[in-house]
């Protein structure tokens, strides 16, 4: 495998992370850990995610528990959970945090699914252009001492397979999501 397709691989699993991170984070009717990591705390001087500064458990499909390891941060992680446009309701009850997820409504769903396919969208095009610079660095080599037409065209038909395989893993994680979405 040449340089530019490990190149290319690893761009092009960077890019298929953030779209899976990116789709993770919205919110279907059953709870997830998953649902907090978009949510930062004023903490240490820093801004820090509540994974960080706490243990996130699902002890059922409609409820999350956080479980601060420093107790005095409990109030401010209430905080910020609270205004973190996610529409969740924590209750501090003690040392823990209880977060009971509402089911979603089939017009939230809707509204879900149409921004679902707006970052599937995205992170096509960002595989695109993913597949743009590939595609430069490979037609870059013409003229190069030993690169054929040969070798360049037979490195574009695997680019384009590649980049094929890609797209349908992205087409797959929508369908699943899609599908997690619309189940209530």
């Amino acid at each position: 495998m040449s340089y530019q397709f490990v190149q290319f691989s690893q761009r092009a699993d960077k890019t298929l992370d953030f779209i899976r991170g990116d789709v993770a984070q919205l919110r279907t009717g059953r709870a997830s850990a998953q649902m907090l990591d978009i949510v930062s705390v004023e903490a240490y001087g820093t801004r820090m995610k509540v994974n960080e500064l706490a243990n996130i458990s699902v002890p059922d499909p409609g409820m999350l528990v956080v479980t601060p390891w420093d107790k005095s941060l409990l109030p401010t992680i209430e905080k910020a959970i609270a205004s973190s446009g996610l529409n969740l309701h924590p209750v501090v009850d003690g040392t823990i945090i209880r977060i009971v997820v509402p089911p979603l409504t089939e017009e939230r769903r809707k509204e879900l699914v149409k921004l679902l396919h707006q970052k599937i969208e995205a992170g096509r095009v960002m595989m695109r252009s993913v597949r743009t610079d590939a595609k430069k660095e490979i037609e870059d080599q013409e003229g190069q001492a030993g690169v054929s037409e040969d070798m360049i065209k037979a490195d574009l038909e695997t680019l384009e397979k590649k980049v094929k395989e890609y797209m349908e893993k992205i087409d797959a994680l929508s369908a699943d999501k899609e599908k997690e979405l619309m189940t209530v």
